[in-house]
C-alpha cells in the first residue's frame, strides 16, 4: 500500500518484528511500509543484540513514518531513494543514514525521529556512540 493512498483512520494495526539482517529488504537495521491490509509493519534487525537498540530503532521507524504520512512522502519515495543511497555508499562508509542526506524527501521526518530517538535513549540510559556503532557493525 502506497502512503499516499493511505487514510490513518483506516490502519488496521502495527506490527513491529525483529528479524535476521539479512532479511531486511535493503541494507538497512530498520524498515517501514504498509501491507495491503493497512497494517503498519516496521522491521528491526535482531542482531543488534540490546533489546534497547531494536526498541529504539522501531521508535524511530514509528516516528518517521508519521511524518511521511502527515506529508505526503510515499513509501515508494523513501524506498527508491534508499536504495539510489545504498547503491551509491561508499565503501568505507558505515555511519551515514539515508534521511540525513540533503536529497531525501523524508529528511524533516528522519531528524524529527532522531530527536525522539535520542530522547528515548537518553531515557534508557544507552549511550549513543555504542548504540550507533552497533548499527554500523551491521554494514
Amino acid at each position: 500500500m502506497n502512503v499516499a493512498d493511505f487514510d490513518p483512520k483506516e490502519m488496521s494495526g502495527v506490527d513491529i518484528q525483529a528479524i535476521p539482517h539479512k532479511k531486511q529488504r535493503y541494507k538497512t537495521c530498520g524498515d517501514w511500509f504498509f501491507s495491503e491490509d493497512g497494517t503498519l509493519r516496521i522491521r528491526v534487525s535482531k542482531e543488534l543484540g540490546d533489546w534497547r537498540y531494536c526498541q529504539l530503532v522501531a521508535i524511530h521507524e514509528m516516528a518517521e513514518v508519521q511524518w511521511c504520512v502527515q506529508n505526503g512522502v510515499t513509501t515508494e519515495d523513501v524506498d527508491k531513494f534508499d536504495d539510489w543511497y545504498e547503491e551509491n555508499r561508499a565503501s568505507e562508509d558505515k555511519t551515514s543514514e539515508p534521511g540525513d542526506h540533503p536529497d531525501a524527501p523524508y529528511r524533516e521526518g528522519h531528524k524529527y525521529a532522531t530527536i525522539v530517538e535520542k530522547t528515548m535513549a537518553e531515557a534508557l540510559g544507552v549511550d549513543w556512540d555504542t548504540y550507533e556503532a552497533a548499527i554500523a557493525a551491521l554494514r
